[in-house]
Formats: C-alpha cells, structure tokens, sequence
C-alpha cells in the first residue's frame, strides 16, 4: 500500500515537473580595465526570453549609444539528443571621462512576472596614454586587412611556476590564452596528460574565466588563465607534459576604407558597429614542458619520515586525561598546512597493551585556490583503557622535506599522561558511546533485559488488510492515479493545438505586458512604456485570433473583429487605442498625462474585448 501511494505522488510530481525551464542567468560583461578617453562595450547577456529591462546609471562614463538589444539562438542535435540555447543582450558603447575606479550597478529585466538582477562589475580607470607619432615605433593595430590572425597576436601559454623539483613537491602548471583580438567558442580539443604526476585542478571548470591585461613588447594584450592544476611527481626523472590543444573562433575587423579624416572613423572602427568582421577558426597549442624531478636527500632523512613534501604545522589533543576503566577518551593528530597533504599518511602511536584502540577516524579538509593546496588532514582514535593506572602516551613525531629550506623538519606532539581510576562496574558492563566512530555501541550485553513497554500491543486476529482504512487507501491512490493521468492527457493536447494554447493563454500574456507596462509609467520610462504597451495590444490580436505578427496590420484587426462580430465602438476603440500608441510618443503635451490615458485605454479595450468576444 505504501509503494502505491508513493509511486502516485511520484508520477505527480514528474509530469510536473516537465513543464520545469532551465535557470535563467543575467550577467554583465565588460573591460575591468580602461582608459581616459577609451571606448568599450558593456553587455548584458541574458539566456531566456525578457522584457522590461532597466539599465544602472553609469556615473564616471559618458554613455555614446544603447541600449541596442539582439538576440540569438541555436539548436544541437549530438547523439539523438537535442540541445537549444538562447541569448539576448542588451548592449552599451561607453567611454571613460575621468581616472578613478568606478563600480556599475545590476541592471534588471523581467522573465515570466519575475525580475532578475545582473552582477556588479568594477571599472579602472588610468590616464591615456600617448601614442608615438610619424617616425615612433607604434603598436601595431588590430585590424587585419586579409582576415588572417598570426601567431603574434593570439597564442596559448603553459607555464610552471618552476621546472626544477624534488618527488612530491608540488608544481603549478597555468594554461594562459594571450589575444589582441575578442573571442568566443572557447573549445578544449585535447587536455595535457600528466604521466608519472598526482593533480589536482585549481580552477572552477564551470566559472567564469578572469581576464586581465598584460605589455608584452610594447603590445598589450587580454590575458586569461584556462586551467590550472596542481601536480605531485611520484617519480624522478626528466617527466614530460603533452601541449594542451584549445580551438577558438577570433572575432577579426578588417581594416576601415574610411577617410581618416572622417570623425566618425573611430566610433564606427567599434567592432560592435564595423560590418567588416570575419569569424576566423584558430586551433592553439601549447608548447611541451619538461620537468626535472630529482629524488629526495637521503643524508639526514628521518625515520620518521613517511613522504609529506612541502611546509606543515603538527598539534595533538586529548579530550581528557582522567577516567574510570571502560570509560572512553578521545586523542586526535592534526596535520595542517601546504604541499601533498592528500597523500601524507601519519605514523600510527605506540599505546600501551592495557589500551583498546579502535580503528581510526581519518578526515581531510582540502582547499584549492590560484596558489595551490592547502588545509588540514586530522586522525582520530577512540581509545578504552580496561584496567586502572597511570598510563604515557608517548609524544608522536611527524617529519616532512620542506623544498624552499631544502631539509627536512621533524615536529613532535605532546605527550599525555593518563589516569585510570577503578571502574564503578558500569563502565565495563557497558559503554555506549556517543562519538564519531562507528562499530562501538555495547559491550557486556549477552543478556539483554526483557522489555515491558505494551505501547505496541495489538489484538489478536486485527489485520491492517481487508480494513476500512485499507480500502480508503488503495481507492484514494487510484483516484490520485487517475486525475495524474487526466491532468497529463489534457496537458498534451493543450501542447499539440498551438492555436488553442495561444488562444487561452492571450489575456494572460496581454495582462502581464500591461503590468510591465504600468512598472514603466511609475518610473516615466517612456520607451518602454510604449514598447511594452505595443506589445500588450498587438499580441493580444496575434494570439485571440492566431495571426502571424509579420501580417497583423489596422486593417488587419479591423478584419478580424468584424468577423468576430465586434461591436462598431469596439472596433473603433482598439483601433483608435493601437493608433495612439504608435504614435502617442511624438505628439506635443505632457508626457506623464499621455502614457496615463494610453494605459487606461488599453486595459479598456482588451476587458471590454475579452467580454464581448468569445
């Protein structure tokens, strides 16, 4: 009875939970670093469909155009499985007025009645800086007249911070991408192999790539790190990384014919502007890294020594020091620190014999970052002392190799001195204890006392089957069962009949533009007041009565309401309300007051429509 009714609410929740979109993200994307003077783009990318948006103010830049808002979309069908995109952006052309660091706030927009912000970006800003002129050496420009990119202006770098090191010290191998041109389509064909190494990747795959600036040779270029990983040699030798492979599409301008002359020149060289861009594929690679791994010292090694490379602190801690025999006590080592800590293992201490030492808790707490690995790696035994006495725990001692001192350094940890007192007889008859450590939880317990508890006593020859209670049960999950299908039945053919849907859900659409609407006129947004008021009231027709918008037209609507048999003044009013909506943005006169009636008209009409039509 259980799993029918679990297996009810269950198909309830899948054909729910089909209807369920992708999360919607808004970013901000721009330079973090510009100069006086220096034009750049600013978008807003968001990946589903929206309305309503609302840009920051950009204090300490002059706004030179925007919003201009595109949108794009894809679909890939891999293996049988199809996968569509979305893009829409929304995008500025600034330039910076004045030195300073500045800070953009979110902008916002709507998706489906709910409204989503961007991320705060941060903007330096430096002096401009002179260019030489005539006979100087000058950078070169970005442009390329024949469409190709050569291998000076876009490039992939692997680079470790050191080629030189001894087994199990740590290595960091950056992957770094140097353009002069916008890319996108970042795609890895093949990542380096690592044979005779234990990695560890640095970065978070599914974030966003920083990117920087960097003068190489009097060239500036956009830098950003791909990948980063952290690798251990576990072997010496000359050990060789393969080139990681990366294709990309260069977003290149050809050289303007303009006239220099022309002031528009440089405004409209603005990639976002210059039809003259070409989509050039480039496949990078990185060059083969060679690393000498030579083998530990032996002079001086400890015995103590089991592997760990790289800088360590050592602590110890008991949780008492005074028990009764059977009771427990706690004692943990902690290893805490940077290097190869995942594979450090710990020397086992030496308890006396009288102690029962059960196997130990070992955690690790790793954290990865652009520096490497550090954290902390703790080992923790729960110990039992069966006879009373004064016990030693002897001091344990931890070594490692530390690369930069080129020595070994050995720790010790306290030692503890242990007071058993005689047990009381509950203590070794049974301890239950309340640690972290499993396969303990009574001793002394062959014989167990006889439970006198009747609150789970039922009378003889009830049965749960065949009872009243049994038979609500299995026809409320048939019932459930059958709305469930019911409820999906109706769903598809709602989803098969595209007219029927849109037809149902026109009001619902109109409604909401009409709300976005109402946003704008409380904020004197006149754009987009009119555009979403437009939207409202052409939809609605598009939708009613399952007309393509590219053939709605005045006439058109006058059709189509004629044919419904609409009443005259009906008629009259929609088309009087879509006139002025087109052209209620040019006319003389207070705008507050005009967008006011506007909306009251249009919330008039497609009430009074939804009425009288049907």
């Amino acid at each position: 009875m259980k799993q029918i009714v679990f297996l009810s609410v269950m198909l309830i929740f899948l054909i729910s939970a089909r209807g369920v979109a992708q999360e919607v993200t808004f970013k901000t994307s721009t330079k973090s670093n510009v100069e006086v003077g220096e034009q750049f783009r600013l978008v807003f990318e968001l990946n589903a469909e929206g309305g309503g948006f609302s840009g920051p103010d950009f204090k300490g830049f002059n706004v030179l155009t925007g919003p201009m808002m595109s949108t794009s979309s894809s679909i890939q069908i891999i293996n049988g499985r199809m996968d569509k995109t979305f893009s829409q952006t929304y995008t500025y052309i600034l330039s910076a007025s004045g030195e300073g660091t500045f800070t953009i706030e979110p902008a916002t927009v709507t998706v489906d009645g709910r409204k989503y912000q961007s991320n705060r970006v941060t903007i330096k800003v430096g002096p401009a800086t002179s260019r030489p002129q005539g006979g100087g050496q000058s950078q070169p420009s970005a442009d390329s007249p024949s469409g190709e990119v050569s291998s000076r202006d876009l490039f992939l770098r692997a680079i470790p911070d050191k080629k030189n090191l001894v087994v199990g010290e740590q290595v960091i191998v950056t992957y770094r991408i140097y353009t002069r041109f916008p890319l996108s389509n970042l795609t890895v064909n093949k990542l380096s192999s690592f044979p005779g190494f234990w990695t560890k990747n640095l970065l978070d795959d599914n974030g966003e790539i920083q990117q920087s600036t960097q003068v190489i040779d009097g060239v500036e270029y956009i830098v950003a790190d791909i990948r980063k990983v952290a690798l251990f040699p576990q072997k010496t030798g000359r050990l060789t990384i393969e080139p990681m492979e990366l294709g990309v599409l260069a977003q290149v301008r050809t050289q303007s014919r303009r006239s220099s002359r022309d002031p528009f020149e440089s405004f409209f060289n603005d990639p976002f502007f210059n039809r003259n861009i070409q989509q050039v594929e480039k496949n990078l690679i990185s060059e083969q890294i060679t690393l000498q791994v030579d083998a530990l010292p032996i002079a001086k090694k400890p015995q103590s020594f089991n592997g760990a490379v790289g800088q360590f602190g050592f602590q110890s801690a008991i949780d008492r020091d005074q028990l009764k025999a059977g009771d427990a006590l706690n004692l943990s080592y902690t290893i805490t620190g940077s290097g190869n800590l995942e594979l450090t293992e710990l020397p086992k201490p030496d308890f006396p014999a009288d102690f029962e030492v059960y196997e130990p808790k070992v955690s690790t707490d790793i954290k990865t970052s652009s520096g490497g690995i550090n954290g902390k790696k703790k080992v923790e035994y729960l110990i039992i002392p069966r006879f009373e006495g004064t016990y030693d725990i002897p001091a344990l001692e931890f070594s490692y190799f530390d690369p930069k001192k080129n020595a070994y350094i050995t720790l010790s940890s306290q030692a503890y001195k242990v007071k058993v007192d005689k047990s009381d007889g509950h203590g070794a008859a049974e301890a239950l204890m309340a640690t972290s450590q499993e396969g303990i939880r009574y001793l002394g317990t062959d014989i167990r006392h006889i439970k006198l508890d009747s609150n789970h006593l039922r009378k003889k020859d009830q049965f749960f089957f065949a009872s009243p209670l049994y038979f609500v049960l299995m026809l409320g999950g048939v019932l459930i069962f059958g709305l469930a299908l019911w409820f999906d039945n109706k769903q598809n053919k709602l989803k098969n009949n595209q007219s029927l849907l849109k037809y149902k859900k026109a009001t619902k659409v109109a409604k909401k533009k009409l709300t976005s609407a109402q946003q704008h006129l409380k904020q004197k947004d006149q754009n987009g007041f009119y555009l979403e008021m437009s939207q409202a009231l052409w939809g609605y027709i598009s939708d009613k009565f399952t007309i393509p918008r590219s053939e709605l037209s005045f006439d058109t609507v006058q059709s189509v309401l004629e044919a419904q048999n609409a009443p005259a003044d009906l008629i009259e009013a929609f088309i009087s309300t879509l006139n002025n909506c087109e052209y209620a943005r040019f006319a003389p006169g207070d705008a507050g007051k005009k967008m006011d009636d506007l909306y009251q008209q249009g919330l008039e009409v497609i009430t009074k429509a939804e009425r009288l039509i049907k």
